[in-house]
């Protein structure tokens, strides 16, 4: 009888707090592959700033594409994406917004990026250690400037984090980060990690790629505000 069949038979992934026998999670191994099933997000660490390149995948004309970001803001000097079940992304979102304005009131000065990741890593591991709920399904990305560096990292749904100077998360991440390998250097301006991220989906989606499916922002380190590129300025992208 295969591994697997053997540990639904004996109940080892009926909850996220026990362990199989060769020392695996097996609930939360399960959620690892619902992110691998959520659409594709791109970041890259830029001379000038960072970029965040997010495929929203919307596939009924009637949704308003407006209603459907893929990059939320945190504070004006860090935005987030996510890969995964978008709903549990929200409840993360709003909790690292949350710690965000706390930390304004509190000190009176913008919160690190590193500070955000932490929070939401901290609760993800918790849902992989107590009984009575499931890990959160989603891997989240959070970019932004901290004390004039770009920042970018990503929290697993494990509860790991780690920073990277580009990363994608989602469908096809690891075609595309042998890509990114290859391609990125921190030497990139903006607009050109704009453009090759765009290069890059359109290369690994093929047919399905569609770039007014896309949500694409970024943060100058010289403003430290989050910028969203308009449907006509991705439109003019083509």
């Amino acid at each position: 009888m295969p591994t697997d069949i053997q540990h639904q038979a004996m109940g080892y992934d009926r909850t996220a707090t026990m362990f199989s026998p060769e020392g695996h999670l097996l609930q939360v191994e399960y959620a690892e592959k619902t992110v691998r099933l959520g659409s594709v997000t791109i970041a890259i660490v830029c001379s000038d700033g960072v970029v965040v390149v997010a495929d929203k995948r919307i596939k009924d004309k009637l949704i308003v594409s407006e209603s459907t970001n893929k990059i939320y803001e945190i504070d004006e000097h860090i935005i987030a994406s996510a890969a995964g079940i978008l709903s549990d992304a929200r409840v993360l979102i709003e909790r690292a917004q949350l710690v965000a304005q706390q930390n304004r009131v509190t000190y009176d000065s913008a919160a690190d990026v590193e500070i955000i990741i932490k929070e939401i890593a901290n609760m993800k591991q918790a849902f992989t250690q107590y009984g009575g709920a499931r890990p959160f399904g989603v891997s989240v990305l959070i970019a932004g400037i901290s004390k004039n560096q770009p920042k970018i990292f990503v929290s697993d749904v494990t509860g790991n984090y780690f920073s990277y100077n580009a990363i994608a998360i989602g469908e096809n991440d690891e075609k595309i980060k042998d890509v990114l390998r290859k391609e990125n250097n921190k030497k990139l301006k903006i607009d050109e990690a704009i453009k090759l991220s765009i290069k890059i989906l359109k290369d690994v989606q093929g047919k399905n790629f569609d770039i007014e499916k896309l949500d694409i922002g970024y943060i100058n380190i010289k403003g430290k505000k989050f910028v969203r590129l308009k449907e006509e300025e991705i439109r003019k992208l083509k």
